[in-house]
């Protein structure tokens, strides 16, 4: 379903959900209050409308059982798609891992005033150390051109995609640690990841793992910088792909 709305100021929404009355009822609802919505019955086809560019939404409402693809590693997989207003929807409460890895909760049925006091309400107030990682190099060029010199391509490559496959395992610790709120794991892993990616020169992820280490026991400032993670470890994976083709 595809609703338009007249108010076009307000952000354009996904709707993730499995039943069809649910997704009707909704998507109406938020339509009449100047909504632009689209909607999707389970991750995998969501997933490929954003891969598509059928949608750019600045909110995804994300039902919390949905059939396949779903839970934290659908929102792994939304965070990779830069999507960073994740907001869960479901008729009874979600875990506590579920809730840490998305920004914010609604519980059914709920009106589009709810999801106005929602939106925009979920980003911490967080240390300048996490900070925008557009602005910075994704790896250093210095280490890239030792690399280069010591090694053949194809190794060089073998050793980001090493970091790369490294960071997807660390980000899935990461996210569990910071549910259960254990900051020494999420000092230990962060530590790891500094050390990693700094011989490495993956520079933001490098930097992002000294925030998972200095601040461990911030945990609203690490869930912040675990999204900044999944970014920085997309556009490592890009870098991969322009620099080093299999």
């Amino acid at each position: 379903m595809l609703g338009i709305g007249e108010k076009h100021e307000l952000p354009i929404i996904l709707l993730i959900d499995d039943d069809l009355v649910s997704r009707e009822v909704i998507a109406t609802v938020l339509t009449l209050h100047g909504h632009l919505v689209h909607s999707a019955e389970d991750g995998s086809q969501a997933l490929r409308m954003l891969e598509q560019g059928e949608v750019s939404p600045g909110v995804v409402l994300l039902d919390t059982q949905l059939p396949g693809l779903s839970g934290t590693e659908l929102i792994a997989e939304l965070r990779n798609l830069e999507q960073d207003e994740i907001i869960l929807i479901s008729g009874s409460m979600p875990s506590d891992e579920l809730i840490a890895a998305a920004d914010g909760f609604l519980l059914k049925p709920f009106g589009s005033e709810d999801l106005a006091k929602l939106l925009g309400q979920h980003k911490p107030k967080i240390n300048q150390e996490v900070g925008a990682v557009t602005d910075e190099l994704v790896v250093n060029p210095v280490t890239v051109t030792q690399f280069r010199q010591l090694m053949t391509e194809a190794t060089v490559r073998e050793i980001y995609a090493a970091v790369v496959n490294d960071l997807h395992k660390r980000q899935e610790a990461l996210e569990t640690a910071i549910s259960e709120g254990n900051t020494d794991e999420v000092k230990r892993i962060g530590h790891a990841i500094k050390g990693g990616c700094g011989m490495a020169g993956a520079v933001q992820a490098a930097r992002l793992g000294a925030v998972f280490e200095s601040h461990s026991d911030q945990l609203d400032n690490c869930a912040a910088a675990l999204r900044e993670l999944y970014t920085a470890t997309q556009r490592l994976e890009r870098m991969l792909d322009k620099e080093f083709p299999a």
